[in-house]
């Protein structure tokens, strides 16, 4: 019996009518919520575990027909489907059930998965608590840098791994030293000596992998040869980030903020007036500790692992507020603008500093200059319907 009979038969005739492209209008004020649902009250009723009274949580959720998801037919789901059978290698309660059927619809096709859905996911749009539906989607990648595993001519920027008692900071509302401060405090400086795990030739490349959190390196082997190192995010100096871009835009220095144009203001005003150039790293005072992360040969094309534990997967990853949609959630994602438009199924299975509030998202673009080009530009309007297990 084929996937589309077998999930055919439980939801009838539900899935015979075709939900109309691009229809966003919102849920008729009668639309019925299951009793085990997210409630519209800014608690996430229905979360994995009970969430306590006192737990107050950035966004409401609003009951939705899949009519009202736009675009959800016309996704090619494979991609998709690869990146949820890595979010159910940490699915959480609520999802793991569904895990079955996951893996098994790998052998299927789009139709098959989408009658599925249908059938086990109920739509909630998702909302601010002062019910705005609107929000922002911006972009991040992992960077591909060329590296060195010691201090020579040409590499001389250090990356570090944490420093000693590093992480009785967090949660302490203490902070270690800034930016400016570790690259010019002579403690700073000894606290991290001996704790160098790469040195690059660009601290702009630096100031990027900080801001990313995770990335690649190409280091030359003695020999010639070239090995694949992976760094993943291994703590912060617990700094608030703080947006070069923006600095350079209360200073009227540049009118494109994105990426690109960053660097080629950095690329016109490197050699006239280095010293800003200085002043516009220094202003972000948040700095990032890296390890090294070991994959077997198996896993090496899979993308940098996100706050929720899995491989993030290029185009079907965000990042997002963990008080607003809990990490291991399907979510459909819809956004236009100039630098594209989505309409498609992700997962959140990332978090970020700079990403807080209901509707807001960093989607992951993948790894490389290519995905680069296109994270840095990435800044448009976003709505987002969480897909909850019924």
């Amino acid at each position: 019996m084929t996937w589309a009979l077998i999930v055919g038969s439980l939801v009838a005739c539900g899935t015979s009518q075709r939900a109309p492209v691009n229809d966003v209008a919102r849920a008729h004020s009668n639309t019925r919520m299951p009793t085990d649902a997210p409630r519209a009250s800014g608690t996430l009723a229905g979360m994995p575990g009970t969430p306590s009274p006192q737990q107050s949580y950035r966004s409401r959720w609003v009951a939705a027909s899949w009519n009202e998801v736009p675009g959800w037919q016309n996704d090619e789901l494979q991609d998709a489907w690869n990146a949820w059978v890595q979010n159910c290698e940490r699915p959480g309660p609520l999802f793991a059930p569904l895990c079955k059927d996951v893996r098994q619809l790998m052998l299927g096709n789009d139709e098959d998965r989408r009658v599925w859905m249908v059938s086990h996911l109920q739509p909630y749009r998702v909302e601010a608590l002062d019910g705005a539906t609107d929000g922002l989607l911006t972009s991040y990648y992992e960077p591909l840098l060329d590296a060195s595993a010691t201090q020579r001519p040409g590499f001389d920027v250090p990356l570090y791994a944490p420093p000693e008692g590093l992480a009785q900071l967090r949660g302490s509302g203490r902070a270690w030293f800034s930016r400016q401060e570790i690259e010019t405090n002579s403690q700073a400086r000894d606290a991290l000596r001996g704790h160098e795990v790469a040195w690059l030739s660009d601290p702009i490349d630096a100031l990027v992998l900080h801001i990313q959190g995770s990335g690649r390196l190409r280091m030359a082997n003695p020999d010639g040869t070239v090995r694949i190192v992976r760094l993943a995010f291994a703590g912060s100096n617990e700094q608030p980030y703080q947006s070069v871009g923006r600095w350079l835009l209360d200073r009227g220095l540049i009118r494109d903020a994105s990426w690109p144009g960053i660097k080629a203001w950095i690329a016109s005003t490197q050699t006239s007036n280095p010293r800003l150039v200085q002043d516009m790293l220094w202003s972000n005072p948040r700095y990032v500790f890296f390890r090294e992360e070991l994959r077997s040969a198996a896993e090496s094309d899979l993308g940098p692992r996100g706050a929720q534990g899995v491989p993030l997967t290029s185009g079907r990853s965000i990042a997002v507020d963990k008080d607003s949609i809990p990490y291991g959630t399907p979510v459909w994602l819809a956004s236009a603008g100039t630098n594209a438009n989505l309409q498609r199924l992700v997962f959140a299975q990332d978090t970020g500093s700079a990403i807080v509030g209901a509707v807001r998202a960093d989607y992951f673009a993948g790894t490389g200059p290519e995905a680069g080009d296109f994270a840095g530009r990435m800044k448009q309007s976003l709505r987002l319907w969480v897909l909850w297990p019924r």
